[in-house]
């Protein structure tokens, strides 16, 4: 039924989109290293540090997957890791983590405004954070602004 609604050009400018949208690559880090360096972000903000095992609990995966991902961070420079000693973010990484929770917070406040409830919205936005342009976010950001100018009159 959808197939339908999609003709012409449109079809074919669909297909160039997808296949646009999986070759675009992300400097050199994957939606799970962001992952981790959000929680690692945040268990710095709340507690003022972060270990292994809390990452673990708050992504639910093994230790041993913890401990591996943490040493693919330190090789990329996102973090300074020492076993048995801690986990700090370096300032790159704290700019991609401070990125994703502000595209976050973004896009969880859109879809607040539009009704969707806080948990689905913070899931939805947990998502779908990684995948838009950044040129889409900044659109949205607008937009939101915009919104809230025009609502404060009301």
């Amino acid at each position: 039924m959808i197939n339908n609604l999609i003709t012409g050009p449109d079809k074919e400018n669909r297909l160039v989109a997808i296949r646009d949208a999986n070759n675009v690559k992300k400097e050199d880090r994957t939606d799970r290293m962001e992952d981790y360096l959000e929680v690692i972000y945040e268990l710095v903000q709340q507690k003022g540090y972060a270990t292994t095992v809390d990452i673990s609990n708050y992504l639910n995966v093994s230790s041993p997957s913890v401990t591996k991902m943490m040493q693919k961070l330190d090789e990329t420079g996102y973090l300074k890791y020492e076993k048995y000693r801690g986990i700090r973010l370096t300032n790159e990484g704290i700019r991609i983590a401070r990125n994703i929770r502000n595209r976050h917070g973004l896009l969880a406040e859109f879809f607040k405004i539009i009704g969707v409830d806080e948990e689905t919205a913070n899931n939805d936005a947990e998502g779908i954070e990684h995948h838009l342009h950044p040129e889409t976010m900044k659109k949205l950001e607008e937009f939101i602004n915009e919104l809230k100018k025009t609502t404060k009159g009301i």
